[in-house]
């Protein structure tokens, strides 16, 4: 991002110094390249710090709707003051002596070119944290699915007796290995058993219950949810940062952004 708007600079002063020195040759007051150069390089350099303004925005509120409604708003003030610095470097070079109200009109005429330039930076940085924001999601998701390999390893190697929970199904008591389930939910002071697309009830919390589980094999997922690792078919990063998680039934789980890396950290990752 930093390297194409260096570029962009760049490119943009040396393009208008020669636009520059054409003009001022046809009204009969030509400047040397080097003063051309200065001229632009200072009225695009006020540019600069619009840039990075654009992507502190993009930073705080994203690259969504919310983002896109603040540089909107802020293209008010920024191009404003963009213009009237811009008109002062104009006038401080040509030496013009026409005062506040020269400025102002020479503010207001730029004022379609700013429009689009901010628009352009606007346009520039909404790409760069789209990319960014692909390229971190589809690093998670190569994490996680690494991850989730391991886990299926563990269970694989697993030589001693599976341990089994006794599973309250209405009026019975039924046993459930630890292998065999899908998921936890948490339902006050119980816990909802889910497995081989079948519930029951456990009279555990789900914070104790997550206390002398693997961690390599079950992980929260979200703060009302313990995930079995080894059952997880596939992943898929959703818009807001979080992931679905879709387990061997069919079932679709969300892993929120709030338990995502501490996921994959006590797996090693």
């Amino acid at each position: 991002m930093w390297a194409f708007g260096a570029y962009s600079y760049v490119v943009t002063t040396f393009s208008a110094a020669w636009f520059a020195r054409r003009s001022a040759r046809a009204v009969g007051a030509p400047i040397s390249l080097a003063e051309s150069v200065l001229w632009q390089g200072a009225s695009y350099a006020l540019w600069l710090p619009v840039a990075g303004l654009v992507w502190a925005v993009l930073r705080r509120f994203g690259a969504g709707g919310r983002g896109v409604a603040v540089l909107t708003l802020a293209m008010i003030p920024f191009v404003a003051l963009e213009s009237i610095g811009a008109a002062w470097v104009d006038m401080a070079f040509r030496a013009s002596g026409g005062g506040m109200a020269e400025g102002l009109a020479r503010a207001l005429s730029r004022s379609p070119v700013s429009i689009l330039l901010y628009t352009a930076l606007a346009a520039a940085g909404l790409a760069a944290a789209h990319r960014q924001r692909a390229v971190e999601a589809q690093t998670r998701a190569d994490h996680l699915e690494t991850a989730l390999t391991e886990a299926r390893r563990v269970v694989a190697r697993q030589a001693a007796p599976a341990e089994r929970l006794m599973v309250s199904t209405g009026s019975r008591r039924t046993p459930v290995d630890l292998s065999r389930v899908e998921w936890f939910s948490a339902a006050g002071n119980y816990v909802v058993v889910h497995w081989e697309q079948r519930e029951g009830l456990i009279r555990e919390t789900l914070q104790n219950l997550e206390a002398r589980l693997d961690p390599a094999i079950f992980a929260r997922s979200h703060r009302s949810t313990l995930v079995n690792l080894a059952r997880v078919r596939e992943t898929q990063s959703l818009s807001d940062g979080s992931w679905r998680l879709t387990m061997e039934s069919g079932a679709e789980l969300v892993a929120s952004r709030t338990y995502r890396d501490d996921l994959l950290a006590r797996l090693g990752r």
